[in-house]
């Protein structure tokens, strides 16, 4: 079964240098398993594991200047 028949959301993780990591996922446990692909460990290790918001493509152009 393809995954785009699953709906898959937008979360904005607070990092501990105060910015903000973008991850896709069904939840927010699947959004960190897919940025874990991408990132060293000591990358994942400055996210917040549970201190995120979930948004939408349309808000994203608001929080755009606090990624990191």
């Amino acid at each position: 079964m393809s995954s785009f028949s699953n709906p898959h959301y937008m979360y904005l993780f607070d990092m501990k240098n105060g910015k903000k990591k973008l991850a896709y996922g069904q939840s927010p446990e699947d959004a960190l398993e897919i940025l874990s692909y991408r990132l060293t460990e000591e990358e994942m290790a400055q996210i917040i594991r549970d201190k995120y918001i979930k948004i939408n493509q349309r808000q994203l152009q608001a929080y755009v200047n606090e990624l990191g």
